[in-house]
């Protein structure tokens, strides 16, 4: 007999939950993982939704994330540079590699595939699965911008900005080198970029970065432990949503039959 879908989601997310109490250690950067295991004094989990196993010292990466949500879900105005992507396809249930990257090629399952860059934002048109995607294209500029609810106050504009980079360097171990912050009321721009060359194997990648900055404005953290505040010398920074756009070191590679509304 086929059980309901709501008993099938309860029953996997209360394996999910046991799986995760029998674990020796508590991955403090990553809430959605299992079979967590102290191994000098590091703790690796199993990501949600894969068989990859992630550092919980350092920030997941967006493909595993990505992936470990549509696993949780079917189990219970600045001047725009010339090409920036806004992410219109949403999430959807990426590929990763053995390292947990998005591949250069993505699916929906059937027969419709494209291409995405580092971030695994679409960069082509929808094809057939014979489309061509030879290399995962760096997103190494994140552009991100955020309206600031609540403006009867003024808040200090230079106490925010240093905030803005003081907490996003600390809290997602990027460094500074990496962020600049703007206010101008009632907006908050945020700027990430890291060339290739500026990234080591240890440090962590900007677009990682973008995706735990975005589920800590919309209330769904990854980070066990307190949320995220910007506080500025007369007031803290609200907002429960961001806008983020993603330009990558080569232009994407649409046709103009196809613009989407989120390509400047």
């Amino acid at each position: 007999m086929e059980l309901p879908r709501g008993t099938v989601y309860l029953a996997l997310a209360m394996l999910a939950l046991a799986a995760t109490v029998n674990c020796s250690c508590l991955c403090l950067n990553n809430k959605h993982v299992v079979n967590c295991t102290s191994i000098s004094s590091t703790c690796r989990c199993t990501s949600f939704g894969s068989n990859v196993t992630v550092d919980c010292g350092t920030l997941s990466s967006k493909c595993l994330l990505m992936k470990a949500e549509i696993y949780r879900k079917n189990s219970g105005r600045s001047n725009r540079p010339q090409h920036a992507i806004r992410d219109n396809d949403g999430i959807y249930d990426p590929e990763c590699d053995d390292n947990g990257n998005f591949k250069a090629k993505q699916c929906n399952g059937t027969d419709t595939c494209w291409c995405v860059n580092s971030a695994g934002v679409r960069r082509t048109d929808k094809g057939g699965k014979d489309i061509k995607c030879d290399e995962v294209v760096r997103t190494s500029w994140i552009s991100m911008e955020m309206k600031h609810s609540g403006t009867e106050t003024d808040l200090d504009k230079p106490s925010l900005e240093s905030e803005i980079r003081e907490k996003l360097a600390q809290r997602y171990q990027l460094n500074k080198n990496h962020i600049t912050a703007t206010y101008e009321k009632p907006f908050v721009f945020i700027e990430l970029k890291q060339n290739a060359t500026e990234k080591s194997d240890t440090d962590v990648d900007i677009v990682d970065v973008a995706y735990y900055f975005e589920k800590d404005i919309k209330g769904d953290s990854l980070i066990v432990g307190p949320r995220l505040t910007l506080d500025s010398s007369t007031g803290s920074l609200q907002s429960n949503d961001v806008i983020i756009y993603y330009i990558d070191d080569k232009a994407p590679e649409f046709t103009m039959q196809h613009l989407n509304p989120g390509l400047y």
